[in-house]
């Protein structure tokens, strides 16, 4: 192989891909906190009994996460 040899389209394909991934994470990452805060203004809106059921639901859904990891690195 030649050091002067030109790159394959692939390779050179991956690495643009490399340095955009960064970028892509932050603005996905932007748009779910932004659909999230629209969510809670929308459900606090909604009454004091809502909000209570959603945390309440919110908080079994955490406990069974959690949960799931703790069975699941037993092991």
């Amino acid at each position: 192989m030649e050091l002067n040899d030109r790159v394959p389209a692939t390779i050179a394909a991956d690495a643009l891909l490399g340095l955009l991934l960064p970028f892509w994470q932050i603005v996905i990452g932007i748009v779910i906190v932004i659909f999230v805060i629209g969510a809670s203004v929308r459900l606090a809106g909604r009454g004091r009994s809502r909000m209570n059921t959603a945390i309440l639901v919110t908080g079994a859904t955490l406990l069974g996460v959690v949960l799931l990891g703790v069975l699941s690195s037993i092991r």
